[in-house]
């Protein structure tokens, strides 16, 4: 095999892999917390919000603010999350092949 057909092939390869890897993105469910655990928000991998649990504590009157604040939280902490978890999938696909900084697959 010439050197451009066996790159070719691996580039192949890779494309199924990573077709694969966007399916099991898909299916991937992260929680991330805020307030000691009082706001829950769960994210699936693309970044979609898929569930919101607050405590009862919570929702009493004039706590909205609060709320609202712990829900911007719990949502940055599962986004932080789920791009932690992108990163190592892609590692494990490139195998450790680094990629720059910021490259956004998905």
């Amino acid at each position: 095999m010439t050197n451009f057909t066996q790159m070719m092939k691996q580039a192949q390869e890779l494309q199924g892999r990573m077709a694969d890897l966007q399916g099991e993105i898909e299916q991937l469910e992260i929680e991330g917390r805020s307030g000691g655990g009082l706001v829950a928000v769960t994210l699936n991998g693309k970044g979609e919000m898929r569930a919101v649990t607050i405590d009862a504590s919570l929702l009493e009157p004039g706590e909205g603010e609060i709320v609202e604040d712990l829900i911007v939280a719990a949502h940055n902490d599962a986004k932080g999350k789920i791009e932690s978890a992108l990163q190592e999938k892609m590692k494990d696909l490139t195998g450790g092949l680094p990629l720059p900084p910021g490259l956004k697959l998905f």
